[in-house]
């Protein structure tokens, strides 16, 4: 794996070489054009590198495995080099275009492209001194273009680094995703079994436990055993209710979608099947998935209560970001209760779902809240800190 993302960082940074070398050789070219008095030769190496370029990005981009073949990609390359001096007559559009030709061995072969980086400082030190021959150049600008040759080795040395690096650096990042993705699917199961443990597989305990005794009383108490069966027949029907809401829930937890939407989607579906009103106001809010998901479970139970026991004609459910975290609340205009101070004690009186959201929301570090009274209504706030302080001016 770790050569793929060489070949891949290759591929990337080859482009970018070859780009890279056009434009610096058609800068050098142009400004030959003032310095000249043949300039068709000029205009002549910048068609060659312009065409040569061009050619070379379309097969990279058609065949991007070129790449991991860097010694016929060099052969190719090298042949544009030579036709680029061979017309320039060594002028400094070579010594740039050749710099950029270090650079792409550097890129496709690393530090093997040693063999390489010697040959072409060779032919730059042999093709300097032929210039020196022939222009007789002051001693001092003799000393500068000397050093042109080196060019090629130091930027191939700096794109065989570069390379490297983005390799290492693709390699991490593949690492990072992999890591959050296998982190991902542990909480998704871990949260599955948690469902189906709190739910279905309680229900089926019990009609488990039923069904054992079911035997035993047809022959000796008939009543407790027509009233067994029945047990058994209500626990089916409400395990297979239980298993249907937690796929319902699953679908509509759809992590590449917005929270708020989710609630909407939600409050939407529950109003056409009571036909309940539901008045939402929503801002847009990304809280972490599993925070989401604890949030949308509690919204759905809250709106359950609301349609079995609260016979209420209107419903508000409001969804805000706070200095701290987010709130959900949920309100309606139904039959109240009276609430206890310890809602634990909800659960005697047959509340299960309250004490279910409350669990909920203390699951993910939150708190739930419950503000009713008989013919005043019920509201359910629920907070849940995020770790990130919202903006001034937020609820």
């Amino acid at each position: 794996m770790v050569s793929s993302d060489r070949a891949v960082a290759a591929a990337a940074l080859t482009r970018a070489v070859l780009v890279g070398r056009a434009v610096a050789t058609s800068i050098a070219g142009a400004a030959g054009l003032l310095l000249v008095a043949d300039r068709w030769r000029i205009a002549e190496v910048l068609a060659v590198v312009a065409a040569g370029t061009a050619i070379q990005l379309g097969l990279l981009a058609r065949w991007p495995r070129l790449a991991a073949r860097p010694l016929p990609a060099l052969a190719a390359d090298s042949v544009l080099v030579l036709a680029v001096l061979a017309l320039g007559r060594g002028d400094i559009a070579y010594f740039c275009f050749a710099a950029g030709a270090g650079a792409l061995a550097g890129v496709l072969l690393g530090l093997r492209a040693v063999p390489v980086w010697v040959l072409q400082a060779a032919l730059g030190f042999a093709v300097i001194g032929t210039v020196l021959r022939r222009l007789d150049p002051p001693a001092e600008l003799a000393a500068f273009v000397v050093a042109l040759p080196l060019a090629g080795a130091l930027a191939g040395l700096g794109a065989s680094i570069l390379t490297s690096a983005l390799a290492r650096y693709l390699e991490l990042s593949r690492g990072l995703v992999a890591s959050a993705q296998r982190s991902a699917a542990a909480d998704e199961r871990a949260r599955l079994a948690r469902e189906l443990h709190d739910s279905v597989s309680k229900t089926l305990r019990g009609v488990s436990l039923a069904a054992l005794a079911l035997p035993t009383s047809l022959r000796r108490q008939p009543a407790l055993a027509e009233q067994l069966a029945g047990t058994v027949a209500q626990g089916a029907t409400a395990a297979a209710r239980q298993a249907r809401e937690l796929l319902e829930a699953m679908r509509l937890d759809v992590p590449d979608r917005d929270f708020a939407t989710t609630v909407r989607e939600l409050c939407d579906t529950w109003s056409a099947a009571t036909g309940v009103a539901v008045r939402t106001v929503l801002e847009p809010i990304d809280p972490p998935i599993a925070v989401g998901y604890e949030l949308s479970r509690i919204v759905r139970e809250a709106l359950a209560n609301i349609a079995n026991h609260a016979y209420a004609q209107r419903v508000v459910v409001r969804l805000a970001r706070t200095r701290r975290g987010v709130l959900v609340e949920i309100s309606d205009d139904g039959t109240g209760f009276a609430v206890p101070r310890d809602l634990s004690r909800l659960q005697t009186a047959g509340h299960f779902g309250i004490v279910g959201m409350a669990e909920r929301a203390a699951n993910v570090g939150g708190d739930l809240h419950v503000d009713s009274a008989p013919g005043a209504g019920t509201t359910i706030t629920v907070r849940v800190p995020l770790g990130v302080p919202a903006v001034d001016g937020a609820a």
